[in-house]
């Protein structure tokens, strides 16, 4: 009997990507305790080294045909998709992202099952395998990071100087013993009094939000309530000696567009009829962080005509630094117009010139809109993800992919996140053609 064979995919989509589903370690787990043969294609930009997967037992080929089951991080450029294979990767096609519409075709033409890790839910709906404690972690690092330089800009010293880029640390740990250092001066010496009080905004009640709060709270810090923002500011009796948290629910940061109290249920069926009130916290806030989930029929949270009308009168605001982790090009923050990189990770929106600059130099909030912020911490989220999924690939490399779609016998919590099936979109996502359709259209 031909022993079966999985595969670990080259990342060629993304020139900075460093990340793998697998470690070493995994793959020797998966060789040696599964009798799974594991071929790992080449790579010099990989966090792990060829020869550690050699070491491991993996084959180092550039040759895939024989593996039933390829997996990937990110989108696989249509060249090189292999007709009649199965993938697992982030396809970020469920939105109908047209960037990923040409993958998607060819995806289908090669009658290709793709199943993708961001829909991998149970039946709670929280999500199995995921970077996003990294993207979490990293955002909120950044975030401070780009707070300190913006500050220093501004002619403002403070200690959140001490912070370099996630990406410039060796580990997690060694950037959590700057930040605590940072906390214990803060609590010994104080904010520069301006910016007292330093409120941190965090929208989401995902992962990603309770990561860059894990982050945060490494520093001496305070909850307030969301709907107890305003009178904490009226009363005035802050400190510069700890960072405000607030976190924000669904009901604090939206409502009946007709009047009346948040109705989630309501929300979730007819989004169309809620308006965000989100805005109208953003005076108190120096940091926003956000993290929440957004689709086109979602009300955005923060809007380019009111940033105009707040700048056009607040000629000092507090606001310095929006992290969205979220990263929706022109989505629930609209001043996103466009996503950033490590290399240069953010830039400054200007609402009352609509002007753009990289860095962190203009009159406006600084963006970090980093697509890909676990890249940063390369191993630590490899091997945490790694962790999630190895327990799952045994089952899915042994399936048999030629029966149909329901029949196949692969992890429960895998079903729903087949997009494709032998070329054929899974009826929960026949929506899909429409955006395929549409880009065929245009040319």
């Amino acid at each position: 009997m031909e022993k079966v064979c999985v595969g670990i995919k080259k990342e060629t989509g993304h020139v900075d990507e460093r990340r793998v589903v697998l470690t070493p370690d995994h793959v020797k787990k998966l060789i040696k305790e599964h009798d799974i043969a594991v071929i790992v294609q080449p790579s010099k930009l990989r966090i792990f080294k060829d020869a550690e997967y050699r070491a491991a037992g993996a084959t180092i080929s550039s040759n895939l045909e024989s593996c039933k089951v390829i997996l990937g991080v990110k989108e696989v450029p249509a060249k090189e998709l292999m007709a009649d294979k199965t993938y697992l990767f982030f396809s970020h096609t469920i939105k109908g992202q047209k960037y990923n519409m040409g993958m998607l075709k060819q995806i289908l033409k090669k009658k290709i099952t793709l199943i993708d890790y961001e829909l991998v839910k149970r039946d709670n709906g929280r999500r199995v395998v995921f970077f996003g404690d990294y993207a979490g972690y990293v955002g909120m690092i950044n975030a401070l990071w780009t707070f300190g330089k913006r500050l220093k800009w501004e002619g403002v010293e403070n200690p959140f100087e001490e912070l370099q880029q996630t990406c410039t640390y060796d580990s997690l740990a060694e950037i959590k013993k700057v930040i605590k250092n940072i906390g214990k001066k803060i609590k010994k010496e104080g904010l520069p009094n301006q910016l007292a009080p330093l409120v941190v905004g965090f929208t989401g009640f995902g992962r990603v939000s309770k990561a860059s709060q894990e982050i945060i709270r490494l520093l001496p810090s305070i909850n307030i309530p969301a709907d107890e923002l305003g009178e904490f500011y009226r009363k005035g009796k802050f400190s510069n000696g700890v960072i405000y948290i607030v976190e924000f629910k669904k009901s604090d940061m939206l409502m009946k567009k007709e009047g009346g109290n948040f109705d989630s249920y309501l929300y979730r069926k007819y989004p169309d009829q809620f308006t965000s009130k989100f805005e109208k916290f953003i005076p108190y806030l120096s940091i926003i962080v956000n993290g929440i989930y957004w689709e086109p029929q979602f009300p955005r949270l923060v809007t380019l005509s009111y940033m105009k009308q707040f700048y056009e009168f607040n000629p000092n605001p507090k606001l310095r630094v929006i992290a969205d982790i979220s990263c929706d090009i022109s989505g629930s923050i609209e001043l996103t117009t466009k996503s950033t990189t490590s290399e240069n990770p953010v830039y400054v929106y200007e609402p009352l010139t609509d002007k753009v600059t990289d860095g962190v130099e203009g009159f406006g909030p600084v963006i970090l809109a980093q697509d890909k912020l676990p890249i940063e911490l390369p191993k630590e989220s490899s091997q945490s993800f790694g962790n999630a999924l190895l327990q799952y690939i045994p089952q899915l490399a042994r399936a048999d992919y030629s029966k149909e779609r329901l029949e196949l016998n692969i992890p429960k919590v895998f079903k729903k996140a087949v997009i494709a099936h032998q070329g054929e979109l899974a009826k929960r996502y026949h929506h899909l053609h429409a955006y395929i359709d549409k880009k065929e259209r245009k040319k």
